[in-house]
C-alpha cells in the first residue's frame, strides 16, 4: 500500500477531549474520529488493527470447535421479557419502538436471541455439546461515555455461548474457552490476569474477568502474591484482622456532635478512627426499603448486597424518606429487624466492640455501643463490605493488593437461567428430557485494541505487537527525482511481492514528517531508503518497540529479506 493513495490524517496535537493514551494516540495516528459522545468512526489504519483482533479470535474460537454465527443486532422486547431482564438491565440499554408500536431492544447481548434459535434446533444428547459465537456491533447507553472506544455507546464484541447436558459438560467448555483467551490475548500483546467476578445481571454460579494491569483501569482487582489468588473487588470476600477490643470500654455517653454528619467529619471532630464508627446506609428498591450497617471506614459492596437480597439495582433514600421512617439523617443508630426496613449487618462489625454511634437526633453522637448488649435479636451478619488493599486472602490470609485494571474479556457459567427461561430441553440416554445448561463468553474487540495502545506507547507514539499492527513493514523512501523514487518503488514491490506486509511512505513531505509518523502510528518495523543509499548505498531497519536502528551497506535483495524476517520471527517470538 502507497500512503500517496491512502487516508492517513495524522495530527501533532492531542484532541482536547483525550485524557488516557490510547484515546489520543487513536486520534493523532489517524486510526479513529469521533462522531459524537461515545460513537467513533474507525479510518482504514484502525479498522484493519480491528480486523485483526477479529481474525485472531475467529482462528482461536473455530480452533476449540466453536461455530460462526450472524444474529440481528435489532432483538425483541418478548425475549428479554421472557428471560426477565427486559426491566434488569436497566436504562443502559437502548429501546425502540417500530411502526407498528412494538418493543425492541439493540443488543448489548445475545443470550436471549442465541436461547430463541437453539430451543428448536436442540433435540437429542447427541447434539451436545454445543459452542457458538459472533462477532458483532453491540449497544450499550453509557451514562458517561469515556476513555475513546474502552467506554463508548457502540462497541463490537465476540460473544460466544456454549449449550452443556450438565456440569461436567459445562465445565470442559468453560476450560476450553478460558485456555483460548489466553492465546488470543497473547497473540494481541496483552498480558491478561483471570480474576474472579461478579456475574451481575447475566446470573449464573462462576464467572472469571481477564483483566490488563493498567492505571487508568475502572476495575479494582485483589491478587495474593502468597498464594496467587486475584480476584475483582467486588467479588473478593472482605475479610479484615480483627480488632482489638479494650479492656476497659469507653463510658457509653451521648456526644454533641454539631453539623457533623459524616464519617469523616465526625472520626475527625472526636479524635478517633473511622474504624471504631458504625455507619448506616439507608437504600431503597423497588420492592422495599434497606438499612445496612458496616464499619466507618468501609464502603458498602452494591453488588454483594444485590446478589444478597436477589434485586436490580438500589438508590439511596432521600432525607425526606429516611424520616418519614422516624429517623435522622446523618444521625441513624443501630436498629433491631423490623416490618419496614430490611436491616443487614456487614460482618465487619464486631458485636462485642464498643462504636461511636448516630444519636437519632440531629447534631448528636453516642459512644460506647456495644451491638450484643443493645440489640437483643440481631441478624446473621452477612458480607457486604468492598474488599480492598490489605484484606486478608480468603485462600492464605496474606495481605492483599490492589491493581487497577481494564476488562478486555469475561467468561460466565449461566447455568439454567436461560435454558430454562426459554424451555431448552433435550433428551438425554435414558429418554427422559433434560434442560441444558449454558455457558456465556465474551471479547470487547475495540476494547482490546485500546487497552493495547494503553500497553504499548511511548512519548513518540504506538509500538503495536507485530500480530495486530496495521502493516507489519513500513518503507520510508526519501528521493530526489523520477530515477529514486524508481528505485525506491523496487524495493517496495520487491517486498511486496516476497509477500510482506508494507506500507510505502511515498509521500511528497520532509523526511522528518515520514519517520515521526511511522514511530507514531507504531509500524513494527521500518526499513528506511534516502540519502545514504543513493551517496553509498547504506540503509536502515528500525524495531519499533525497542527503538533500535541498525545501518548496513545494502548488497542484495536476498540479505535484506533475511534481515527483515530474522526480525519478524523475533517479533512474533515474543507473543508467544
Amino acid at each position: 500500500m502507497k500512503a500517496s493513495k491512502y487516508i492517513l490524517p495524522t495530527e501533532k496535537e492531542n484532541p482536547a477531549d483525550a485524557v488516557v493514551a490510547s484515546h489520543r494516540l487513536m486520534i493523532r495516528a489517524g486510526l479513529a474520529r469521533k462522531s459524537s459522545a461515545g460513537l467513533y468512526f474507525y479510518l482504514p489504519l484502525g479498522l484493519k488493527v480491528l480486523k485483526k483482533i477479529e481474525q485472531i479470535v475467529r482462528e482461536e474460537m473455530n480452533a476449540i470447535g466453536a461455530l460462526e454465527f450472524d444474529l440481528p443486532i435489532l432483538t425483541p422486547s418478548d425475549f428479554w421479557e421472557q428471560s426477565g431482564r427486559w426491566s434488569a438491565m436497566g436504562k443502559e440499554m437502548f429501546r425502540i419502538k417500530d411502526r407498528h408500536d412494538l418493543s425492541y431492544a439493540l443488543g448489548p447481548t445475545h443470550e436471549e436471541s442465541f436461547g430463541f434459535l437453539f430451543k428448536p434446533l436442540l433435540k437429542s444428547y447427541k447434539d451436545l455439546p454445543v459452542n457458538v459465537y459472533q462477532i458483532k456491533t453491540k449497544f450499550r447507553d453509557e451514562i458517561r461515555p469515556r476513555f475513546g472506544v474502552i467506554r463508548s455507546r457502540e462497541f463490537v464484541m465476540k460473544d460466544a455461548y456454549s449449550f452443556n447436558l450438565d456440569e461436567e459438560s459445562l465445565d470442559e467448555s468453560y476450560q476450553s474457552m478460558r485456555v483460548a483467551y489466553r492465546k488470543i490475548f497473547d497473540r494481541c500483546g496483552l498480558k491478561t490476569i483471570p480474576v474472579q467476578a461478579d456475574s451481575g445481571s447475566m446470573g449464573g454460579s462462576a464467572s472469571e474477568e481477564f483483566m490488563v494491569v493498567s492505571p487508568i483501569g475502572e476495575e479494582t482487582l485483589l491478587l495474593c502474591n502468597a498464594c496467587g489468588y486475584s480476584s475483582n473487588s467486588e467479588k473478593t470476600p472482605s475479610r479484615l484482622p480483627i480488632e482489638t477490643v479494650p479492656k476497659i470500654f469507653p463510658e457509653k455517653k451521648e456526644l454533641v456532635t454539631p453539623g457533623k454528619t459524616t464519617i469523616a467529619a465526625v472520626s475527625e471532630f472526636l479524635g478517633i478512627a473511622e474504624k471504631e464508627t458504625l455507619k448506616a446506609v439507608a437504600l431503597k428498591s423497588e420492592k422495599k426499603k434497606i438499612l445496612v450497617y458496616l464499619r466507618g471506614d468501609l464502603e458498602l459492596n452494591l453488588h454483594k448486597l444485590h446478589s444478597l437480597l436477589k434485586i436490580a439495582d438500589s438508590e439511596p433514600m432521600t432525607d425526606a424518606e429516611v424520616r418519614e421512617l422516624g429517623m435522622v439523617p446523618g444521625f441513624i443508630a443501630p436498629m433491631a429487624p423490623n416490618d419496614q426496613v430490611k436491616i443487614l449487618y456487614d460482618r465487619s462489625l464486631q458485636k462485642n466492640f464498643p462504636y461511636v454511634i448516630g444519636g437519632k437526633k440531629e447534631d448528636l453522637h453516642v459512644q460506647g455501643y456495644v451491638l450484643e448488649k443493645e440489640i437483643s435479636n440481631l441478624p446473621e451478619f452477612a458480607d457486604l463490605a468492598l474488599a480492598r488493599e490489605g484484606d486478608l486472602c480468603p485462600n492464605c490470609n496474606s495481605p492483599l493488593k490492589a491493581e487497577k485494571g481494564i476488562e478486555v474479556g469475561h467468561i460466565f457459567k449461566l447455568g439454567e437461567k436461560y435454558t430454562k427461561a426459554f424451555g431448552i430441553q433435550v433428551l438425554d440416554q435414558n429418554g427422559k428430557s433434560r434442560t441444558l445448561t449454558m455457558g456465556c463468553y465474551g471479547i470487547g474487540v475495540n476494547r482490546t485494541m485500546a487497552t493495547v495502545i494503553e500497553q504499548c506507547n511511548d512519548e513518540k507514539g504506538i509500538f503495536w505487537p507485530i500480530g495486530i499492527a496495521p502493516f507489519e513493514v513500513t518503507l520510508v523512501s526519501i528521493t530526489k527525482g523520477e530515477d529514486q523514487y524508481k528505485k525506491a518503488e523496487e524495493f517496495y514491490n520487491v517486498l511486496k511481492n516476497e509477500g510482506i506486509e508494507i506500507f510505502w511512505d511515498d509521500r511528497d513531505v520532509g523526511p522528518g514528517f515520514k519517520l515521526k509518523d511511522s514511530e507514531l502510528i507504531g509500524f513494527p518495523i521500518r526499513i528506511t531508503v534516502g540519502k545514504k543509499f543513493f551517496e553509498n548505498g547504506e540503509i536502515s531497519i528500525y524495531n519499533r518497540k525497542k527503538d533500535q536502528e541498525e545501518s548496513f551497506v545494502f548488497t542484495d535483495y536476498e540479505d535484506l529479506m533475511a534481515r527483515v524476517e530474522s526480525l519478524r520471527q523475533e517479533l512474533f517470538g515474543e507473543l508467544e
